[in-house]
């Protein structure tokens, strides 16, 4: 199943939907994160739903598209866009970092369909990534492989070794997406370790870069259908968006970079997220734990 062309209100509410899922998901498991999914979810939708070439009916299809998150502990998102694209049923979502689950906090390849590298130790999802495009064009494969990376992230020294490499061989099926909320784990980014400008830094390593509003439906448009016209330079997309966007109340906060939702926290999430339930409604709205993965 190619790209699917939904209108912007369609991803928007997919875009929530899978908010919700991530609130969920964290709550239940009492452990996970929860602001890089929200700060992400947005483009990510856009991408898995009008710009690759994906069949969940058949993964493994040989030219499909690739989508790595190379910052895994941003899994559930990864989770819930593989579950509502089709890869697996959404109920099992309820099962995150449990002890038995497919899902566990970092992800594991071999046990989730649609998941193309298990990664966690950041930086190095970029190189995992750039071998696959530089497989793709050996084989004269026209899929193209994207990279998410959190800004945080791009402090790490292996990703400019995959920078400079996909700059040197004019890796043009390869796109990296930043997600460039300005927030780690103990503080702003440009107060932990500044790498402003980006922008100027990738061009410097011969990538054409585009600046994007994470949040906005025609400026991802934009971007993506930029992207893929362009030839003879690896993309960079760098996505300006809001840690947990969505739920005002916790929106642009640092300290949401690794912290679950509690029973109170899950309660305004699900109010500001337009959804009339409580915890335990929602957390019933996904019905029977199952799994029907391909």
């Amino acid at each position: 199943m190619p790209v699917l062309n939904l209108s912007h209100a369609e991803l928007a509410e997919i875009a929530r939907q899978i908010r919700k899922d991530v609130c969920v998901m964290t709550h239940v498991a009492k452990s996970g994160h929860a602001g890089g999914p929200l700060s992400a979810a947005d483009y990510t939708t856009y991408l898995l739903w009008n710009a690759m070439n994906l069949d969940p009916e058949h993964p493994d299809m040989p030219d499909r598209d690739r989508f790595i998150i190379s910052n895994g502990h941003c899994s559930a998102l990864n989770y819930a866009l593989l579950a509502h694209r089709g890869f697996f049923n959404r109920s099992y979502l309820l099962t995150f970092r449990s002890t038995e689950s497919k899902l566990q906090g970092h992800p594991n390849r071999l046990k989730v369909p649609g998941l193309e590298a298990s990664t966690g130790s950041l930086g190095h999802g970029l190189s995992i990534g750039l071998g696959m495009a530089m497989g793709l064009r050996l084989k004269q494969s026209p899929a193209r492989v994207y990279v998410n990376v959190g800004d945080g992230e791009l402090q790490e020294g292996s990703c400019w070794e995959a920078i400079m490499a996909a700059g040197h061989f004019k890796q043009d099926n390869f796109c990296m997406l930043v997600d460039w909320n300005d927030a780690q784990i103990d503080g702003k980014m440009t107060d932990v370790m500044n790498i402003e400008p980006i922008d100027k830094k990738l061009e410097a390593f011969h990538w054409h870069v585009i600046n994007a509003d994470g949040h906005d439906w025609a400026d991802i448009e934009r971007a993506y259908r930029e992207q893929q016209a362009v030839t003879g330079k690896p993309v960079a997309i760098v996505f300006k968006t809001i840690m947990m966007q969505g739920v005002p109340s916790y929106a642009d906060d640092y300290r949401w970079h690794g912290k679950p939702l509690d029973s109170e926290s899950l309660t305004v999430a699900l109010r500001e997220l337009h959804f009339n339930e409580t915890p335990a409604e929602a957390i019933a709205s996904y019905g029977e734990v199952t799994f029907h993965g391909r």
